[in-house]
């Protein structure tokens, strides 16, 4: 990078002005990873201290019956496959309440587009899950699966939000927006929910006074500018709204082994490789620096590694996805290496080695607990980057 726009950049960034477009796409085509990071880091630490936030929650997927074949996708499956499955409603509460202990504070909830199932499933068991686990937040449903709800109900998604709202449901999910760029989105996305419905449903979310999370899958056939626009896209509607808590990339998975029946789903892989370490750190710096209204990013372990998702900390991230105990989602298109759950324990441990000091937080955000950071006594305890 040319030393007078490094210059520039900085001095912007240290200012508290916002980057533009061009900015983006020049900080992706840095290769000055540590200057990037500290940056990132900077304002991370302008927004959040030396805290990384962290929550426990579990996973639920109650179907993998899916009308869609998106081309990443090794979830789903359809009707009548190995491995399809759906769960009746006393099923997904019986397996709720098993995830009950180590004081669970959130549910995450998304399913694959089924085809027969009829709306009223999806806000009963959301009802009876909030019976059954009444302390617990459930965030559920991509805007993709709330498109879908609109489809199979003939109601308005103003209509769904609010039923799902009165049955317990406390957030949507992020998911759904892969990379909003038609140009990308044709390639990989199966379904009909494109930015001008994601951002529709989102939007009514915010004015029912929900908080939701954006997301943005990298990693796969898209470019730097691709990534640029996303984020700008969802900074535009965050300073409409401001109901946006947090902004979490996601890296895209390859299937390292064959599924049990015997399919590899993903049809992008053939012509993909996914994001090296370097890479995802570079998208949480210039994302952290483009996403100035958004109080947190997220980085989710499960996708990144347990090195790369503490090493993101020092990028831009200040929020590490919970104890999940199983993330079929993932976990269904990759043997890479992740475990199925960490503890509170295993989490408060990730964060101090870090260098960061663990707070807990609910679905909100609202802070549950602060635990004492890394041991400043030990001669090799870790410190965040300076800044």
């Amino acid at each position: 990078m040319d030393a007078g726009l490094k210059r520039e950049l900085e001095q912007k960034v240290y200012a508290g002005e916002r980057l533009t477009r061009e900015d983006g796409i020049a900080l992706y085509e840095s290769d000055d990873l540590a200057w990037l990071g500290g940056l990132a880091h900077h304002v991370r630490t302008q927004k959040n201290g030396d805290v990384v936030h962290f929550n426990v929650n579990r996973h639920l997927n109650m179907t993998n019956v899916c009308t869609a074949s998106c081309a990443y996708c090794s979830f789903q499956r359809k009707p009548g496959e190995k491995d399809a499955y759906t769960m009746r409603i006393e099923e997904a509460v019986r397996l709720a309440k098993a995830m009950e202990g180590d004081n669970l504070t959130e549910l995450h909830i998304v399913n694959g587009l089924h085809p027969t199932l009829p709306w009223r499933y999806y806000p009963r068991s959301l009802k009876a899950l909030k019976e059954a686990l009444p302390q617990v937040s459930l965030k559920a449903f991509t805007a993709t699966e709330i498109h879908h709800f609109e489809t199979i109900s003939g109601m308005s998604a103003s209509d769904i939000l609010d039923e799902l709202i009165d049955a317990g449901l406390e957030s949507l999910t992020g998911g759904g927006a892969e990379i909003f760029d038609w140009e990308v989105r044709r390639h990989i996305v199966d379904h009909r929910t494109h930015w001008e419905d994601w951002s529709r449903i989102h939007r009514l979310a915010h004015s029912k006074g929900l908080k939701t999370p954006s997301t943005m899958l990298y990693g796969h056939i898209e470019e730097p500018r691709h990534r640029v626009d996303h984020v700008l896209r969802l900074r535009e509607l965050q300073d409409e709204t401001g109901g946006f808590q947090v902004f979490i990339p996601l890296r895209y998975q390859h299937d390292f082994v064959d599924m049990k029946d015997g399919k590899i789903r993903n049809r992008l892989q053939a012509r993909t490789t996914m994001a090296t370490g370097a890479e995802a750190l570079k998208t949480f710096a210039v994302s952290r620096l483009l996403f100035d209204n958004v109080p947190h990013v997220k980085v989710f372990w499960v996708m990144h590694g347990l090195s790369t998702a503490q090493l993101a900390l020092n990028h831009g991230a200040d929020d590490m996805d919970g104890s999940v105990v199983e993330y079929k989602i993932t976990h269904d298109a990759d043997d890479f290496g992740t475990p199925n759950k960490l503890t509170r324990d295993d989490i408060l441990e990730l964060i101090r080695d870090a260098g960061f000091r663990p707070v807990e937080r609910n679905t909100r955000y609202e802070i549950i607990r602060e635990y004492p950071g890394p041991d400043g006594e030990r001669r090799e305890s870790p410190q965040p980057m300076r800044v």
